[in-house]
């Protein structure tokens, strides 16, 4: 086996560079869409109206229900047919310059539809794929960290006069964060890896990068060890900082 020829790396270093710039963008844009859709979803999946029972049934029909399909098919099929449906049908379903249905409602002009299918199309597809699966997984960790706190803090809150909102922001939510806190790390650090599919439809990451030096010099040492050790990097950053947020949080209880 050869050397390893630094002198690729070095002629490709920009495209590398603003590979692992859209990869770090693309997280941070997922992460946070993600986490606030799993939020929503978590809480849909427990919402409960016991004192009231055609509201409870009214809940439990149409949305708990929803929710639960929602996140086993999400969970239960594969990243890359997600971000594969996502980018070839669903975003031209809805901003299709001729008969998309955000552009035929009026409520896109046709140039600005024009504008985002043609610059931002691969972009958009996996922001809006990876924040749908990452929800998914999000609303279960969510689920779980509300359900272990005990019920009894809720009851005691609401003979208070808490509202149910209030009482989840200022008491529930905090408490439960803490320990989601780790599993959320983690769903993080596997979105970091998991945009790597989405070099498939055209983004260009990382996993785009090497593919095109792949391509250029036909060799795969380089290029894919190079995005290895980027990607051991993001994820090993992402790890500490997540660490420093539990010794923080830990710190002040």
């Amino acid at each position: 086996m050869s050397g390893f020829r630094w002198e690729i790396i070095q002629e490709y270093a920009p495209l590398f560079a603003d590979g692992a710039w859209m990869t770090v963008k693309c997280t941070i844009i997922c992460v946070i869409l993600g986490v606030t859709w799993g939020l929503a979803l978590g809480l849909g999946r427990l919402a409960r109206a016991p004192r009231s029972p055609g509201m409870d049934f009214f809940l439990r029909a149409f949305v708990q229900t929803p929710v639960k399909i929602y996140v086993s098919a999400f969970r239960g099929t594969p990243l890359f047919v997600q971000i594969m449906v996502v980018h070839f049908a669903l975003i031209p379903l809805l901003i299709n310059p001729r008969d998309g249905l955000l552009v035929s409602s009026g409520i896109m002009s046709v140039d600005f539809a024009r504008m985002l299918r043609s610059e931002y199309g691969a972009f958009l597809s996996c922001i809006v794929a990876i924040t749908l699966n990452a929800g998914a997984y999000v609303s279960e960790i969510f689920r779980a960290g509300i359900e272990s706190i005990d019920k009894g803090q809720m009851e005691a809150a609401r003979s208070l006069g808490m509202t149910y909102g209030k009482t989840m922001r200022k008491i529930i939510l905090p408490q439960a964060f803490r320990r989601m806190l780790p599993p959320l790390g983690n769903n993080a650090i596997a979105i970091v890896k998991d945009s790597s599919l989405a070099s498939a439809i055209g983004l260009a990451d990382l996993a785009y990068a090497a593919r095109t030096v792949s391509g250029a010099y036909a060799t795969y040492w380089e290029p894919y060890l190079t995005i290895s050790i980027v990607y051991w990097v993001i994820t090993f950053l992402l790890s500490l900082m997540v660490r420093q947020m539990e010794k923080r949080l830990g710190k002040s209880d």
